[in-house]
């Protein structure tokens, strides 16, 4: 029995994205975009890492993921808030966190088998597999209480605590929103003066400590929630002009640390800066932050280039974006392998992103039509539609 009489109205119009309007495709897109860069990130030695934030600015894909996490989860448990009520989200976050929790299981058991399959050795070691193969049982029991992770699968774990949190998360959201982020923002800085973590096994590390990258999620959804009343301050001049100029300085020092007589215009202590992804360091933060302002100027809601064949592929990629994750995890080791057994060549390292990224999309594009039923259209072409629809009816400002 739904409590639907229950939901405040107060709170009814915060969220206008729920009213029947269809997704907002340029979350879909930026989510797929991510899920391409994170793959061609994680394959070593990589020239398609060129093609991704990485190597641009102190920031990466995996912040863009997790912010847009925050959003699809305000958008998805909210819709469900206003149509089931609390009961629903609840219901609804359990079993997000139950998929997510058992895909994660089924991909570190796909790692191990991968990496036995293709003769251990160093890509054993290299994606913290070794202690599985060595000692499988007691590996297995850390990895069900979320203690043991491979390599590149670090962000499931954190996705199992967050949906698991996200219905009280929303329940403060929706009333005090600016005193939530104002918390999620104090844990973040607590982390950074105690070095606060979760527990972790073998070696205590986490490369995505849960306490410090909460914020990211919090952020998103708070903008969801609260983005109207910043959007005049996020869209004005000003903002745009900080951001410029703190992403070219992010530009040029990044650059100086693969070209040396950029290091001459750069403070020695920047250089030298560790700019620690583990606990989400300040300046990676602000960079993000930087390029959500320039998203927010660039990506209107009707944005014309959402139409183009490459960027449908990064909707459906997003649309799907837990198995399209661990397939692109899986693609990364396999193209790592490849990489060292056969050639580590320019033509190879080429051939090997392209292929993993369509192999991505056409996934994800199986994975879309599975899903339609007789008689309903396919999901982007609804969705645009939507979005025609929804333009008529109200002016939305871009969000990034």
């Amino acid at each position: 029995m739904h409590d639907r009489s229950s939901t405040p109205e107060p709170f009814v119009d915060e969220l206008p994205e729920l009213k029947d309007w269809g997704r907002d495709l340029r979350i879909d897109a930026c989510r797929g975009i991510a899920l391409w860069w994170i793959f061609l990130d994680h394959i070593p030695n990589n020239i398609g890492s060129w093609l991704t934030l990485r190597n641009y600015g102190f920031s990466d894909a995996a912040e863009i993921f997790m912010f847009v996490s925050g959003v699809t989860c305000a958008l998805a448990y909210g819709k469900a808030w206003r149509c089931e009520g609390w009961t629903g989200v609840i219901g609804r976050t359990l079993r997000r966190s139950w998929n997510i929790y058992v895909a994660f299981l089924l991909l570190t058991l796909a790692s191990a088998i991968l990496i036995h399959l293709v003769g251990s050795g160093p890509s054993a070691d290299a994606s913290n597999t070794r202690i599985l193969l060595d000692q499988p049982g007691a590996t297995l029991a850390r990895a069900a209480i979320l203690q043991y992770r491979p390599v590149n699968t670090d962000v499931l774990p954190i996705f199992v605590l967050l949906h698991l949190s996200f219905a009280p998360l929303l329940w403060l959201l929706l009333r005090v929103p600016n005193l939530t982020l104002g918390a999620s923002l104090t844990l973040y800085v607590l982390v950074h003066v105690f070095g606060w973590t979760v527990p972790a096994w073998p070696n205590s590390h986490w490369a995505f400590n849960p306490m410090a990258w909460q914020l990211l999620v919090v952020l998103g959804a708070w903008w969801m929630i609260e983005g109207n009343r910043v959007q005049p301050w996020v869209r004005s001049r000003t903002a745009l002009v900080l951001a410029l100029l703190y992403l070219l300085f992010a530009l040029v020092t990044a650059l100086s640390w693969r070209i040396k007589p950029l290091e001459t215009l750069i403070p020695q202590t920047l250089v030298l800066h560790s700019f620690d992804k583990s606990n989400l360091d300040p300046l990676r933060l602000l960079h993000f932050l930087a390029i959500a302002v320039l998203a927010a100027w660039l990506l209107p809601r009707n944005w014309r280039a959402l139409k183009t064949p490459v960027m449908r592929g990064a909707i459906r990629c997003g649309q799907n974006s837990l198995p399209i994750y661990c397939l692109g995890v899986l693609l990364a080791f396999a193209s790592h392998t490849a990489l060292l057994d056969i050639s580590n060549g320019l033509a190879m390292q080429i051939a090997l992103s392209v292929a993993g990224i369509v192999a991505m999309i056409v996934s994800a594009t199986l994975l879309n039509l599975i899903s339609i039923k007789p008689g309903q259209r396919p999901a982007i072409g609804s969705s645009l539609l939507s979005e025609q629809q929804a333009t008529t009816t109200m002016s939305q400002s871009a969000r990034p």
